[in-house]
């Protein structure tokens, strides 16, 4: 007879750079890294040892919920599972992406201003593209050509590099358009005469 391995909590142990505060309440937790501080919303309650630095994720809601309702409960607590492990990450790392322009006249040139900052994209097409930088997020580009994107949220770094790279996905004949750092386009072969 085959018993069943359903998990009914989960267990997150919390390094020591790193404080946790939880509020019961407002149904939030905030973590305090050496470098950044971020939070969480919960949807499932979690309970915090001190003494031996753990966190366990419980299927438990904060209120009162039907029976269809509590089968929703198990999938939310295996992403506030994910999602608090990110935080941990989060609050101790800076993430970044680069992205390559590879073309001619494929060119980058980053506009400052006093309340924001802009990417000025030449992208082989009859006008200029211009890109607006979020607060939460750092960019350098050492060449016209490189673009480097800094922030400790892994979602934010991600967005932004993936929204730029839509402007101009590489084509796959010439290779030519917006890549990822170690990106290799798969060229296809052109037409035979």
């Amino acid at each position: 007879m085959i018993k069943s391995c359903i998990k009914t909590s989960y267990f997150i142990k919390i390094p020591s750079n790193i404080s946790i505060f939880y509020c019961d309440k407002k149904k939030i937790i905030v973590f305090l890294g050496p470098k950044f501080r971020t939070f969480l919303k919960l949807k499932v309650k979690v309970f915090l040892s001190k003494k031996k630095k753990l966190l366990k994720i419980s299927a438990l809601p904060f209120k009162l919920t039907s029976n269809i309702n509590k089968k929703i409960l198990k999938s939310f607590q295996g992403t506030t599972y994910a999602l608090i492990r990110q935080k941990l990450i989060e609050s101790c790392v800076i993430f970044y992406k680069k992205l390559l322009f590879v073309g001619v006249g494929y060119r980058l040139s980053i506009v400052e201003s006093s309340d924001n900052k802009l990417i000025s994209l030449k992208l082989g097409l009859s006008h200029l593209c211009y890109f607006k930088v979020p607060k939460n997020l750092k960019i350098f580009s050492k060449k016209r050509t490189e673009l480097f994107i800094f922030s400790n949220s892994y979602y934010f770094v991600t967005q932004c590099a993936s929204t730029i790279r839509l402007l101009k996905k590489p084509e796959p004949y010439k290779g030519k358009g917006i890549l990822y750092e170690n990106e290799k386009v798969v060229l296809k072969e052109g037409k035979k005469i």
